[in-house]
């Protein structure tokens, strides 16, 4: 993690603790000539403009006192959206019944991407069961073994 979303996150936690919110991520990064610091919240019910709007006044503010950021940038506060990454383990945990999207750093059983159902996490192997045209599939995917996961959106 770069020391820059580091401590964006000592700023962020407070704030969005107060509120009720979540971290789900951090990125900075630069796209053409412009940096953008984009900071992604969430709860159980959503989140929507207002609390977006909050959180980025009381950032913007600590962020304005600490100045780690020695360029001209843009923060964007939102929500991650239907396909919300899964970063830490409770985010496995909270997923467990939905569909995901999973990509490896190396192959298991020949494949390095897996959509299906997670069905399981214990902390150390993620189970996702995969639908193969007409046949099921279950994958025990080694949690260490995962470069990034996101939810899936399934359109039927």
């Amino acid at each position: 993690m770069s020391k820059v979303t580091e401590v964006v996150e000592q700023l962020v936690t407070p704030i969005l603790s107060d509120l009720q919110l979540e971290l789900v991520d951090i990125e900075y990064v630069k796209e053409g000539k412009e940096w953008f610091l984009r900071v992604f919240i969430d709860k159980d019910s959503g989140v929507d403009i207002e609390e977006c709007g909050m959180v980025s006044e009381r950032l913007s503010e600590k962020l304005d006192e600490v100045d780690p950021i020695p360029y001209n940038y843009f923060l964007e506060v939102s929500s991650p959206g239907a396909e919300r990454p899964l970063k830490k383990e409770q985010d496995f945990v909270k997923a467990v019944g939905k569909n995901v999207f999973i990509k490896t750093y190396e192959p298991i059983d020949g494949e390095k991407t897996f959509e299906g159902v997670l069905t399981a996490f214990d902390g150390k192997t993620v189970t996702v069961d995969m639908q193969i045209k007409t046949r099921k599939k279950t994958v025990q995917i080694p949690y260490g073994k995962i470069a990034n996961a996101r939810l899936a959106v399934v359109f039927s």
